[in-house]
């Protein structure tokens, strides 16, 4: 009976401190079940990020959306955002409330628009890419280009 007790205890605390163990996990392996809040990101070499972070915080203000993560190239500009879960049935009103809303405040940049979930995982991995230092700028340009080709190849 006491020995009972004392395995029941020492499994306890086993379980407890493995629990409490710091463990690195990566956003991307995360995106899909939490809140991301992935940094804007720009691919292009010695620009100021004002502008992304404008485009961000516009785009985070709609109280439709929970996560957005925008990623600037050269000629495209990548938002990507998730809808909260009451809201999905207006999917469609609300990426083109989205992408007007972008047209208004920034007319001269070209944007892709998505609330697809892999192409958010995609971003998020790239801007995890970038910030490790794993992709020089022009193949982070590349890879954006990819994303960006694969949310038309989905409409």
């Amino acid at each position: 009976m006491k020995g009972r007790y004392c395995f029941i205890i020492c499994m306890c605390l086993f379980s407890l401190t493995a629990c409490t163990q710091k463990q690195q996990v990566k956003d991307s392996q995360l995106a899909l079940m939490k809140t991301t809040d992935p940094t804007p990101l720009s691919t292009v070499k010695n620009k100021h990020n004002d502008q992304v972070e404008d485009i961000k915080r516009d785009v985070s203000s709609l109280p439709e959306l929970y996560d957005v993560a925008v990623v600037k190239g050269d000629k495209d500009t990548l938002v990507v955002y998730k809808v909260k879960h009451l809201h999905r049935f207006k999917m469609k009103k609300i990426e083109a409330d989205v992408n007007k809303m972008l047209e208004e405040k920034h007319p001269k940049e070209n944007f892709t628009v998505s609330s697809d979930y892999k192409i958010f995982l995609e971003a998020v991995r790239l801007n995890e890419k970038m910030k490790e230092g794993k992709l020089s700028h022009s193949k982070a340009e590349k890879r954006l280009e990819e994303i960006v080709k694969m949310t038309e190849d989905m409409k």
